[in-house]
């Protein structure tokens, strides 16, 4: 005992040090994107009045932008941003495939033809004050889900990672020709939404569909908080994870279930949003090393500030007009992919 009293104390942990690092880091880059982006466009505000007391709310002008036009989409762009990239995250590791993305099971062809199916059969009322477009959309996630997930409790040898794969391939395909049968059959007006809402748009004007998703997020999040360890041994073989105790099928269908929840969420709020899920786990990995226990806040942090930056872009590069976030996520996600490639290579 006494020689344990003499001992000096230790370094701090490597673990832990690098942590803090890599929330300082992340959590920077994604605050400012947060606190600025309301900031940027076309009518230019200042924060000093837009929490100007002295001027009632009717009148501030700068406030009702600021509330009303820019905060509600940034918020959704930081929601979805981190969503996507945690669940990248996830189906990389769960997969051991570093092209596998939220989109790899079909989940997002599902939310895709829900929205669809209610932009068509004209959905326009609201289920507790949240539209009918995300519920659906949320609803045809749930389904492609259910389908996937179907699969693997068939086996019941646990998951298969090819049988998840070509399934949630072959579930895409078969989404996608119903997909353009119910555009075949919709009017030129509905045609011309689902297209639009295709190509991945933050145009969120109120905090109720942000309220809905923040729902299965958060449900998402707290099974994502209890993976990061076994992700680790789970993307090296699930032999070895078993080795060491892990519960293989336990865990591939909790990560399973927790992706595809956070992916539903964020597509049944902003669309498809190409290239989030991919890119954004590649880069965190190229900062922070292959530790789980980094790699997810890192991505959820940067995934974030990165849709932050390119709805700030959509936005505002051909004002008053504003692009499709999914084209500008797409444009700048190629090259970078691309490149990690050839990084890699």
């Amino acid at each position: 005992m006494a020689r344990r009293a003499d001992r000096p104390a230790g370094p701090v942990h490597p673990l832990r040090r690098r942590l803090a690092w890599t929330l300082a880091g992340f959590g920077a880059l994604a605050a400012c994107a947060l606190v600025l982006a309301p900031l940027v466009g076309t009518t230019s505000i200042s924060l000093s009045a837009v929490f100007d007391r002295t001027r009632p709310y009717a009148e501030n002008t700068d406030a009702q932008i600021f509330f009303v036009a820019r905060l509600p989409r940034v918020l959704a762009a930081a929601l979805v941003g981190s969503a996507l990239a945690l669940a990248g995250v996830v189906f990389q590791a769960l997969l051991r495939n570093p092209l596998a993305s939220p989109d790899t099971l079909g989940v997002s062809a599902g939310a895709s033809l829900g929205a669809m199916l209610a932009i068509t059969f004209d959905g326009s009322f609201a289920l507790f004050r949240i539209p009918t477009l995300p519920l659906a959309s949320f609803a045809g996630s749930l389904g492609a889900l259910t389908i996937v997930y179907g699969l693997s409790v068939v086996r019941r040898t646990g998951t298969s990672t090819m049988v998840l794969l070509l399934g949630g391939v072959t579930l895409t395909a078969l989404l996608s020709a119903v997909m353009g049968f119910v555009q075949f059959v919709a009017d030129f007006s509905q045609t011309f939404r689902n297209v639009r809402w295709l190509m991945g748009s933050l145009d969120v004007a109120s905090y109720a569909p942000i309220a809905g998703a923040l729902v299965p997020m958060a449900l998402s999040w707290a099974g994502f908080a209890t993976l990061p360890r076994v992700l680790d041994l789970v993307s090296v073989g699930t032999e070895s994870a078993a080795a060491r105790g892990v519960d293989i099928a336990r865990t591939e269908r909790l990560a399973l279930v927790s992706a595809s929840l956070a992916t539903g969420a964020a597509v049944s709020l902003a669309g498809p949003v190409a290239f989030v899920g991919i890119i954004v786990p590649h880069l965190v990995r190229l900062v922070v090393g292959a530790d789980h226990r980094l790699v997810l806040p890192g991505s959820a942090l940067c995934g974030a500030a990165l849709l932050i930056g390119c709805d700030l872009v959509a936005r505002t590069i051909m004002a008053p007009l504003e692009l499709p976030v999914g084209i500008v996520t797409s444009i700048i996600g190629g090259p970078v992919f691309l490149w990690l490639l050839f990084r890699r290579r």
